[in-house]
C-alpha cells in the first residue's frame, strides 16, 4: 500500500513514476522524468529512447533490454542498476554515479560517460563505438571482451581495470592512469598511449 496518493505520482503509459513501480515494456519515449524517484523500478524492455531523465534516481533499477537511445541520464543515478542488454546509443551519461552498474553486452555506441563515476561496473561484452569517456572513473571496472573501438578515454581513471580481450582499435587513452589495469589480449591496433608489453 503506498502512501503517495496519486495526485502526487506521475503516471504515463500507465506507469506509476516512483520507486519500485512495475512498469515493463511501458512507453516512456521522450517523456519528461528529469528529477524523478525511480529506484527499484522494472523498467525491463521499455521504450524510453530520447526520454530526459537528468538527475534522477535509478538506483537498483532494472533495465535490461531498454530502449535508452538519445535519452539523456546526466548526473543521474544508477547505482547497481541492471542494464543488460539495454540500447544507449548516443545517449548522454555525463557523471553519473553508476557505482556496480550492471551492463554486459549493453550498447554503448556513440554515448557520452564522460566524467561518470563507474568502479566496480560491469560492462563486460558492451558495445562502445566512438563512446566518449573523458575523465570517467572507470577504476576497478570489468570490460573485458568490450568492443571500445575508437573510444575516447583521455585522462580516465583505469587503474585496476579489467580489459583482457577488449578491442581498444583506435582508441584514445592520452592522460588516462592505467596502473594496475589488466589488458591482456586486447587489440590495440592504432591506439594512441595505450600501455605498453601487452601485446
Amino acid at each position: 500500500m503506498s502512501d503517495i496518493s496519486d495526485a502526487d505520482v506521475m503516471i504515463i503509459d500507465g506507469c506509476r513514476i516512483q520507486p519500485a513501480s512495475q512498469c515493463p515494456g511501458a512507453n516512456l519515449a521522450g517523456a519528461n522524468l528529469s528529477n524523478q524517484d525511480m529506484r527499484r523500478m522494472n523498467l525491463i524492455g521499455a521504450n524510453l529512447q530520447g526520454a530526459d531523465l537528468r538527475h534522477s534516481n535509478l538506483d537498483l533499477a532494472k533495465l535490461e533490454e531498454a530502449n535508452l537511445k538519445d535519452a539523456n541520464l546526466t548526473r543521474a543515478g544508477l547505482q547497481q542498476a541492471n542494464l543488460r542488454g539495454a540500447d544507449l546509443t548516443h545517449a548522454k551519461l555525463v557523471a553519473i554515479a553508476g557505482w556496480s552498474m550492471f551492463a554486459p553486452a549493453a550498447q554503448f555506441e556513440g554515448a557520452d560517460l564522460s566524467a561518470a563515476f563507474l568502479e566496480f561496473a560491469r560492462l563486460f561484452g558492451a558495445k562502445m563505438h566512438n563512446a566518449k569517456f573523458i575523465a570517467t572513473n572507470l577504476e576497478m571496472t570489468w570490460l573485458n571482451k568490450a568492443d571500445l573501438k575508437g573510444a575516447d578515454l583521455r585522462d580516465a581513471n583505469l587503474q585496476e581495470v579489467k580489459l583482457s580481450s577488449s578491442n581498444l582499435e583506435n582508441a584514445n587513452l592520452t592522460g588516462a592512469r592505467t596502473r594496475f589495469g589488466l589488458f591482456e589480449g586486447a587489440n590495440m591496433e592504432g591506439c594512441i598511449n595505450c600501455p605498453k608489453g601487452w601485446d
